[in-house]
């Protein structure tokens, strides 16, 4: 699943698909998608690097 963000409030929703309107202000075409955070291998999302 990705997160979007609210470009106007901050609210962050999780989904397949980008919102249309934001949950929390009702704003249309504000969500933008977060990168997504990147393991360092080892499981446990760290970045400690160690497997």
């Amino acid at each position: 699943m990705a997160e979007f963000k609210c470009e106007k409030c901050g609210e962050t929703k999780e989904g397949r698909c980008k919102p249309k309107k934001c949950p929390a202000c009702g704003e249309a075409g504000v969500m933008a998608k977060q990168e997504e955070k990147k393991s360092s291998g080892c499981g446990c999302g760290c970045t400690c690097g160690s497997k």
